[in-house]
C-alpha cells in the first residue's frame, strides 16, 4: 500500500474543497460581513486537518510499508488493519513509558544501589513506596476490596484450591493493574504496538508482542481492534502482555473478570513454580520492588476482612 501517495492525494483533495468552499462564500458576502472572513478561513482548516490522515505523513509510510511486509510473511494482512477507522498512531508513545508509577518511583533507589549504599537505598524505598502507594491509590483501593472479594469469593476460593494462590493475592494483582475490572486502559492494544515500532522505541519488543496480539485475535475469533489496553498495551482488567495471553489467560473473553481471576492464578502458579516462591511470580508479574510490596500489603490488608 501506497501509503505516501495516498496521504498526498487525500490532502489536496481537502484543500481543493476549503478553497471551493471558501470562494463559494465569498461571493455571497458584503462589505459589512467582511470580518467573518477570518472566521471562515479557520474553520475551513479545521475541517481540511480533521478530514486529513495525518498518521499517514511521510515520517511514517516507509516504516508502515516495512511492517506490513514483515506482518505478511508471517501470514497476517495489514491493509484493511492500517486503514481501519479505529487505527492510528500514538505520537508521544515513548513519554508514557517514562512517566509511569513504577518509573518514577523506582529510578532512585536503584542509583544509591549503584553507589553501594544499601542503608540509603532501603530509606529511598521506603519513602518512594509511600508516593508509590499515593500515585496508585491504595487507600481507594482497600475500600473498593470487600465488594470485589464478595462478588468474586467462589471464584477466587476455586482458584486458591486449584493453583495453591491465595485468593487476596490474586484480588491484590487485579485491584492494582485494574482497579478490580473498572479501567483497563483508553489505548488500542494493536495501536500501541505499532506506535512503539513506528517510532522506534522498544521496537522489537513491539514487533513481538504484536505477532502475539494478531495470534491471540486469530485463536480467538475477536477483532484485534476490541482489544482496549494501557498505554504498554496491556489488556483486560489481569492487563496481561499478548505473549501472557497466548501461554496463560485462560478462557475466551479478556473482559470476563472470572477468566481474568483464572488467568492470574494460572500465571502466578507457573511462575511460583519455576521461580520457587510467591514474591518471585508477583515480580515476573511486573518486576518492580515498589509493586510486589503493595501486592503483598494489600493482600494482608484483605485476609482481615
Amino acid at each position: 500500500m501506497d501509503y505516501e501517495s495516498n496521504f498526498t492525494k487525500f490532502f489536496l483533495f481537502n484543500i481543493f474543497f476549503a478553497v471551493f468552499c471558501l470562494i463559494s462564500q465569498l461571493s455571497r458576502i458584503n462589505i459589512t460581513s467582511m470580518k467573518k472572513i477570518p472566521i471562515i478561513l479557520a474553520l475551513l482548516c479545521v475541517l481540511a486537518f480533521i478530514n486529513t490522515p495525518s498518521l499517514f505523513s511521510e515520517n511514517h509510510s516507509s516504516s508502515l510499508d516495512l511492517l506490513a511486509k514483515h506482518l505478511k510473511k508471517k501470514g497476517y494482512e495489514t491493509a484493511s488493519l492500517f486503514s481501519h477507522p479505529k487505527f492510528e498512531i500514538y505520537e508521544n508513545i515513548d513519554s508514557f513509558f517514562k512517566n509511569s508509577a513504577e518509573s518514577k518511583g523506582i529510578s532512585p533507589y536503584n542509583e544509591a544501589l549503584k553507589k553501594g549504599d544499601r542503608k540509603e537505598a532501603e530509606r529511598i524505598l521506603n519513602e518512594e513506596y509511600a508516593k508509590y502507594k499515593e500515585r496508585i491509590g491504595y487507600d481507594r483501593k482497600t475500600k473498593d476490596m470487600p465488594a470485589f472479594i464478595n462478588k468474586y469469593f467462589l471464584q477466587l476460593t476455586f482458584c486458591e484450591k486449584k493453583y495453591n494462590i491465595p485468593r487476596e493475592i490474586i484480588a491484590s494483582i487485579i485491584g492494582i493493574e485494574s482497579r478490580f475490572g473498572k479501567s483497563t486502559g483508553k489505548h488500542i492494544a494493536f495501536n500501541v504496538y505499532v506506535s512503539m515500532y513506528i517510532k522506534n522505541y522498544r521496537k522489537k519488543f513491539a514487533l513481538s508482542q504484536l505477532e502475539e496480539l494478531l495470534k491471540f485475535a486469530g485463536k480467538t475469533n475477536h477483532d484485534v481492534f476490541k482489544f482496549n489496553s494501557s498505554y504498554a498495551g496491556a489488556i483486560g482488567s489481569m492487563q496481561f502482555l499478548p505473549w501472557s495471553l497466548n501461554r496463560w489467560f485462560v478462557g475466551n473473553d479478556v473482559n470476563n473478570m472470572n477468566d481474568s481471576i483464572l488467568s492470574v492464578a494460572n500465571y502466578l502458579a507457573h511462575f511460583k513454580n519455576k521461580k520457587g516462591s510467591l514474591d518471585k511470580a508477583v515480580f515476573s508479574y511486573n518486576p518492580s520492588k515498589l509493586y510486589v510490596k503493595m501486592v503483598f500489603d494489600l493482600a494482608e490488608y484483605a485476609k482481615g476482612l
